[in-house]
């Protein structure tokens, strides 16, 4: 197997070491490059066609979000966010995303710890993962048409409950999905793998999108219509009998917190056939075993399909359950909900 050639963005000299040093301990990966700033990564990757680049945010003369853009409409290329866990660079992260990046990881620091092996083992895995997408110029730029007020779906008031799962590329691929849904969408729960602080920011750019509510979830919070609701980083959420969220930092599943499968599971035991499941893009197979729970009680379940997404692990691992009732791409996974909503009523 060839190696994965990676450049390596960011103003900080040291920074630069430490992830090159964390990446060329796997033999798989080799790192052909490093760049101080936007500017200088552009012509980089003209020049070195990396597979993937490591993208710093902060940096002087272009920063990682205006250098993001700019590769995906020149030279396409798998781009890996490095960011700090601050507000600001959360949101930068996010937009990022949304311009075509394909993952985040937390910039690594601190001494030798638990913590440092950990965001080590994460960036890694992250490259070798962006490293099998293929990535097109329109692969992850919204279609100006997909705002139109005749792509946006109505619909009267039903006895539903939806339940969706993402990881990698999930970001783009919800707001694509939830910005079509109607304002009286059903009692909505949303598990996106995104580590704590960074749940907040998208829930609250969702909800400037969207409309209906959205909030991170907090313990206590009560299913409502027009209200969807995102797993905070770092705690599983449950529903309980009396239509209530359940956090809790038990142990992850699947490797990760929160996990899609004790949602969806959850959702399947309270509330059965009235359930809509949908899972998206994303590595893994996490919400397979989510799936299963609720097609057994009845419920509906929706996968995307794999040429939309950007990873196909997880809708995969839900389609070979034989559980999945709709396989859809993107675009249409609003209209197949909708769909199920009206034939409720």
């Amino acid at each position: 197997m060839p190696q994965i050639k990676v450049l390596v963005v960011d103003d900080s000299l040291l920074m630069q070491k430490v992830i090159s040093d964390i990446l060329q301990v796997d033999t798989q990966i080799s790192v052909i490059g490093t760049a101080r700033n936007g500017r200088e990564a552009l012509s980089k990757v003209a020049s070195l066609r990396p597979d993937v680049v490591t993208m710093d945010i902060e940096m002087p003369f272009m920063n990682g979000l205006t250098a993001t853009k700019k590769i995906m409409e020149t030279y396409p290329t798998p781009v890996v966010m490095v960011s700090t866990l601050t507000q600001r660079e959360a949101k930068i992260t996010l937009k990022a995303l949304e311009f075509g990046a394909i993952d985040y990881v937390p910039k690594p620091g601190g001494n030798i710890s638990l913590n440092l092996d950990s965001a080590s083992q994460e960036l890694v895995s992250k490259i070798k993962t962006a490293a099998q997408v293929q990535v097109r110029k329109s692969s992850f730029q919204r279609d100006p048409e997909q705002q139109t007020p005749e792509e946006k779906f109505e619909m009267r008031s039903c006895d539903r409950i939806i339940a969706i799962a993402a990881s990698t590329g999930g970001p783009q691929a919800l707001t694509r999905i939830l910005v079509k849904l109607p304002h009286n969408i059903p009692p909505t729960l949303v598990v996106q793998h995104m580590p704590e602080g960074f749940t907040r920011i998208f829930a609250e750019g969702l909800g400037e999108e969207c409309r209906f509510g959205v909030k991170e979830a907090e313990e206590g919070d009560k299913l409502s219509e027009g209200l969807a609701l995102i797993a905070p980083g770092d705690f599983h959420m449950r529903v309980t009998g009396g239509d209530r969220i359940h956090l809790s930092k038990d142990a992850p599943v699947n490797f990760v917190r929160p996990s899609a499968d004790p949602t969806l599971i959850s959702v399947a035991e309270v509330f059965g056939p009235k359930v809509i499941g949908v899972i998206l893009t994303g590595m893994g197979n996490d919400g397979a075993k989510g799936i299963t729970a609720i097609k057994q009680k009845g419920g509906q379940t929706i996968a995307q399909d794999e040429k939309t997404s950007i990873v196909f692990g997880m809708p995969k691992a839900a389609i070979a359950t034989g559980c999945i009732d709709i396989v859809s791409p993107l675009e249409r996974v609003s209209e197949e909900i909708v769909r199920i909503c009206e034939r409720a009523r």
